[in-house]
């Protein structure tokens, strides 16, 4: 499968040859969104808690004798059947992550990518480097992708000019290839490849 490469205005500088196995397969939603979950999973903080029986403030003495009272047998007032009494069954500082195979999350890796090229949103570019850090020079250099959202991914190493000029651009995400995943390919209208990192996510995924 061969893909132009493209400059800043969008002329085509040359041709890449991009592995079928990689970048030509038929996405299925099913492993995408198994890979979406998985991730997001992970991202969960798992902090919220709740406070039970034990955790809120309260005598714990009897509130009155067992028998002979005509009313329910009850011990202290910290039970969850009063007035700020603990919470039974609540939420607990947790890990919301569960493991999913390698096979499947390198799947779907190169679905989400397919899934790029195959509706015309995987752009590749020679490379993502820029003269300063300016954030206008940034806008000027991605004029091609009329205002769409993109996430670049760079090679080994992110360029640091081109990471402070894009700072205070939302719809504008840059990552070393080694960072690239399903989840931030599919929120993003265009993919924006250097042939650095082509390369290297063919190498690591095949």
């Amino acid at each position: 499968m061969k893909l132009s490469v493209v400059t800043n205005n969008k002329n085509s500088a040359s041709e890449i040859d991009l592995e079928e196995t990689v970048f030509g397969l038929e996405p299925r939603q099913d492993i995408l969104a198994r890979v979406v979950t998985w991730q997001l999973a992970r991202r969960q903080a798992g902090t919220h808690k709740t406070k039970e029986r034990g955790d809120v403030r309260g005598t714990t003495k009897k509130m009155y004798r067992q028998k002979g009272t005509g009313g329910a047998r009850h011990g202290s007032k910290r039970g969850a059947q009063f007035r700020g009494g603990g919470i039974i069954f609540g939420p607990v500082v947790r890990d919301h992550g569960y493991d999913l195979q390698k096979k499947v999350r390198k799947l779907g890796l190169k679905m989400a990518l397919s899934a790029k090229v195959k509706s015309g949103n995987l752009i590749i570019v020679e490379d993502l480097s820029l003269e300063n850090t300016k954030t206008q020079l940034a806008l000027q250099h991605f004029a091609y992708l009329n205002g769409s959202s993109a996430l670049l991914i760079d090679s080994d190493q992110v360029n640091g000019n081109m990471l402070k000029a894009i700072a205070n651009l939302d719809k504008l995400d840059i990552m070393p290839q080694i960072g690239a995943n399903v989840y931030d390919i599919l929120r993003k209208d265009k993919v924006v490849l250097t042939v650095a990192a082509v390369k290297s996510l063919e190498a690591r995924l095949k």
